[in-house]
Parts: C-alpha cells; sequence; structure tokens
C-alpha cells in the first residue's frame, strides 16, 4: 500500500511540475512574439502630429506603444512636472515631462518624458537647470503609456502634491483636468543624445523571455530529479537490484 502511495504522489508531482515547466515555455514564446512585435513597431516610420492624433482615434493606445514619432511644436514649460525618486543607472534623481502642444489645424498637447536629471540630495527641492526653449522645437521619440507609478502610502491625499511641480506619480486624468490642456491618450518618451541639461540614456527595452527560460528549467530539473529519486529508491532497490541473501 505505501508503495503506491509513494508512486502516485511521485506521479502527482512530476506531472505538475513538468506541465509548470511547460507553461514557463509558452510564456516565453508569448514573449518572444511580443518582443518582436515591438522590434517591429519601431522600425515602422515615425508618425507626425496629425497621423498620430489619427492613429490614436483608430487603434488602442497598447497597440501603439514604442512607435517612433517625430513631432513638431512648443513646449509648455509652465506645466513641466518632475518624477521624483526615479532612476538611472542606479542614481536618483527626476523624470522631466513637459508637455508639448503640437502644430497642426486641430490643437492637440503630448505630455513628453525628456529626459532624466540628478536629485540636489542637500535640497530635493532645489532643481539642476533644463534648458526648456521658448521657440518652435522639434522632438524624436517613442510612444509610451502614462508615466510607471510608484508607491504611495495614500495616492491623492496630499493636496500639496498635486500641485507641485515636484511628485511621486503623475495622474494624468487630473493634470488634465488641472491644466485644461487637451492631452492626447499617449505619452511619448524623447530620444536621442543628451541636451537642454537632460540625460537619455533609457533602460534598454526588454521582455523578460531569459527569465521564464530561467524558470522551466529550473521546474523541470525538479521533474527530473523526483524522476530518478523514484526510480533508485521504489524500483531499482526495491525490484532491480538483487537482495542480499542472508549470511552472504
Amino acid at each position: 500500500m505505501r508503495f503506491w502511495v509513494i508512486t502516485l504522489a511521485a506521479a502527482v508531482g512530476i506531472g505538475a511540475t513538468a506541465a509548470l515547466g511547460c507553461w514557463q515555455l509558452d510564456r516565453a514564446a508569448q514573449k518572444q512574439a511580443l518582443a518582436a512585435a515591438i522590434e517591429a513597431r519601431g522600425e515602422q516610420p515615425p508618425l507626425g502630429a496629425a497621423a498620430l492624433q489619427q492613429a490614436l482615434q483608430q487603434t488602442p493606445a497598447a497597440d501603439l506603444v514604442h512607435r517612433p514619432v517625430a513631432l513638431q511644436g512648443r513646449w509648455l514649460g509652465a506645466h513641466t512636472i518632475y518624477l521624483d525618486n526615479r532612476q538611472m543607472h542606479g542614481r536618483p534623481g527626476f523624470f522631466v515631462l513637459t508637455p508639448l502642444a503640437l502644430d497642426g489645424p486641430t490643437p492637440a498637447v503630448v505630455l513628453v518624458q525628456r529626459g532624466w536629471i540628478a536629485r540636489n540630495f542637500q535640497d530635493r527641492t532645489a532643481l539642476a537647470p533644463v534648458d526648456t526653449p521658448a521657440g518652435p522645437v522639434a522632438v524624436s521619440g517613442r510612444l509610451a503609456l502614462a508615466p510607471a507609478r510608484l508607491y504611495e502610502m495614500a495616492p491623492g491625499a496630499d493636496p500639496v502634491s498635486e500641485t507641485s511641480p515636484i511628485r511621486q506619480n503623475l495622474d494624468v486624468a487630473r493634470f488634465r483636468a488641472q491644466t485644461g490642456l487637451p492631452l492626447l491618450a499617449m505619452s511619448v518618451v524623447q530620444t536621442g543624445a543628451d541636451s537642454e541639461g537632460l540625460q537619455r540614456d533609457w533602460p534598454r527595452i526588454d521582455a523578460g523571455v531569459d527569465k521564464h527560460y530561467g524558470y522551466a528549467f529550473q521546474w523541470f530539473g525538479i521533474s527530473l530529479l523526483m524522476a530518478v529519486l523514484y526510480v533508485w529508491f521504489q524500483l531499482f532497490r526495491r525490484f532491480i537490484r538483487p537482495r542480499q541473501q542472508p549470511g552472504a
């Protein structure tokens, strides 16, 4: 009876861990497909202001992420936001976001993640100078969703943080209501060489495929180990290896 209980437990364990390994391989395949789609998207021709507005009306925002853009307009420097506790190369600082009023017959504004500046450890409110030209500018970059949010104890509980240029997070809908700007549904991550006092060495886009291969290797390894231990202790030692004769 004990033998059959152990056999059933081993079969369940081996099957479950093997299934988890297959699931991780499937996740890796999905991530590879996503990475290929992102790469293909990034190789498409850049969207101008008019084409961007049209694309946002016809295509879900998630399907436009990482699409390149080449925009002309004017910075709305009075509405610049500094997102705190953002890192670049492991150094804490601020992501600088400024709305860009797009050139074109239809009024539209896009929020541009312009780059990163280091923080002043003696005075958090002392911001490094950022050059924001008043005249027409050309901005190249890629489309992105709203800036990633960091953990907050109570989002929106501090009214000062909702009006200060230095913020932990940015609620785009609330920012649109505060400023009255006709903000588009997506933001732009500005690319290119460092300029205007900003660094733009953004992290490389990583789909995380290697992580899933690592998990799959671990699950298949556990499955194989369970199979080897079962064969050794329940089959080889019990049935295959000849039993030692008494007095031998």
